[in-house]
């Protein structure tokens, strides 16, 4: 893979929107997967990531396969499991099953090695997602939780200084929510200056009071710079809607 470099801050726009079918596609006989941005033989210049962000794939593996064990190094690694398990394994120890419902999150650091194998009766979906640490060279570490999405709120994954959830080495929110059809979800309290908006499943309306509305549905992503002011209310206009907020730094 090219190593991807993140574009300077006054060139990244006020609102970048992703289209689902214009993600970068890789077919495999047990992989199906969709890149947000540029990744492995994918690549172009106008799609390198967005600030810290640098890589949301949204994979797909079939029951029996998987990733044999490789190496990562100086990345922000998070996995947010949608359906189905996997099986991880490291280099630093740690072994057992990522089910529906949990994140992980690894800190390669100064070099971590791998395995991700689906060993159940199913293919299993998951996001990986990459996010450049503040610092190179830091020590590996490895966590896992199951979370319980809300409805009616933002659940919190990752946030720095809050050890109610995970934290990695660069000062990233991270939420979920799964609203129901017809309901309004307002903003986190917290003020996003920089952020991106993934779907997973369904679909929402962004609304904005000084343009006409967004409309984001299952693979969209949605990039924004400035105040989060500007983005007021997110609707959900699917029963099965299910969105990850991001704040990055």
């Amino acid at each position: 893979m090219r190593e991807p470099v993140s574009p300077p801050a006054d060139r990244i726009p006020d609102v970048l929107l992703r289209r689902a079918e214009e993600r970068f596609h890789s077919h495999h006989d047990w992989l199906e997967s969709w890149h947000s941005f540029s990744f492995a033989g994918h690549y172009s210049p106008d799609w390198m990531g967005f600030g810290p962000l640098r890589v949301i794939n949204d994979d797909t593996i079939a029951a029996g396969r998987g990733f044999g064990m490789h190496p990562h190094r100086d990345m922000e690694i998070i996995t947010v499991m949608i359906q189905g398990q996997l099986n991880h394994r490291d280099s630093m120890g740690n072994s057992g099953v990522i089910n529906a419902g949990d994140v992980q999150r690894m800190s390669a650091g100064t070099g971590i090695v791998h395995s991700e194998m689906n060993k159940g009766h199913e293919a299993c979906r998951l996001l990986q997602i990459w996010i450049e640490p503040s610092a190179e060279g830091l020590s590996p570490a490895y966590e896992q939780r199951t979370f319980s999405i809300g409805s009616s709120t933002w659940t919190p994954l990752l946030a720095p200084n809050d050890p109610s959830v995970m934290a990695i080495e660069r000062p990233v929110s991270v939420w979920r929510a799964q609203p129901s059809a017809d309901q309004e979800l307002p903003w986190p309290a917290q003020s996003i200056e920089r952020g991106w908006i993934q779907m997973i499943e369904g679909e929402i309306e962004l609304t904005r009071p000084s343009a006409a509305s967004i409309r984001l549905r299952k693979g969209d992503g949605l990039g924004f710079k400035g105040s989060s002011s500007d983005l007021k209310i997110l609707q959900s206009h699917s029963e099965n809607s299910d969105v990850l907020l991001f704040a990055l730094q």
